[in-house]
């Protein structure tokens, strides 16, 4: 069965040229406008993967997002942003609330694809979500895997973006150790895209802000200059 493609856009003329280039190849594409009842229509269709215009007519393409994340039924599903905008802020906006790659208008349609390809290749496989079907305790809080969830001392709970919880797994299987940025990227982005140093710093800075007493002074979470992140559990 051919994967299932969202594309949330409203330029009428644009959305039916990746509708055309989508299915041409091989992909079952759907448009959707961007209304107020855009979120309710996707979690009803489930899609493999969502195309997201950044300037919607009724929201912001960055807020659909973020619903997106925390929804049970598309928290995973792969978000690949469009927009006219190339600033860099936008940019690392965009993939630190949870998107998956980024484009800027006017863009190749063989480039957009190849990178719709990718997305959908890279999706999790059975063992790898049987990976994620796990938690880890470390002072006083429960990370759980699956749900994407932080459990804090007082019960709270805080919900993390696809590559918040990407990255925190990757730093605890490493823990005690350097993780170099080449590594970051291989595993949390696959070399498909370029994050800022900025941006792994900002989810440093979040974990720090989620885990840690006094965040200037972390115990946990550590970024090394010139080489990588760390996180210390002794």
């Amino acid at each position: 069965m051919s994967k299932k493609i969202a594309v949330v856009e409203d330029e009428a003329e644009l959305a039916s040229l990746i509708e055309y280039n989508l299915t041409r190849g091989g992909f079952q594409p759907r448009i959707f406008n961007g209304g107020e009842g855009t979120f309710r229509e996707l979690e009803s269709w489930q899609p493999d993967l969502i195309v997201l215009d950044v300037m919607l007519p009724a929201q912001d393409g960055f807020d659909l997002c973020r619903r997106i994340r925390q929804a049970g039924k598309l928290m995973r599903t792969p978000v690949i942003f469009l927009t006219a905008r190339s600033d860099e802020v936008d940019r690392v906006l965009g993939l630190e609330i949870g998107g998956d790659d980024y484009i800027t208008k006017p863009f190749n349609l063989e480039e957009f694809l190849l990178r719709v390809k990718a997305l959908i290749k890279r999706g999790m496989n059975k063992e790898e979500k049987a990976a994620l079907k796990d938690t880890f305790r470390f002072n006083g809080f429960e990370v759980n895997f699956l749900t994407y969830e932080i459990t804090g001392k007082d019960r709270k709970k805080i919900r993390l973006t696809k590559k918040e919880i990407m990255l925190l797994k990757l730093l605890i299987e490493r823990r005690n150790e350097v993780v170099s940025r080449e590594q970051i990227l291989e595993t949390v982005w696959g070399y498909d895209i370029y994050p800022s140093t900025r941006t792994v710093d900002n989810f440093i800075l979040s974990f720090r802000k989620y885990f840690e007493k006094d965040p200037k002074q972390p115990k946990y979470f550590f970024s090394i200059r010139g080489v990588g992140y760390k996180f210390m559990d002794e």
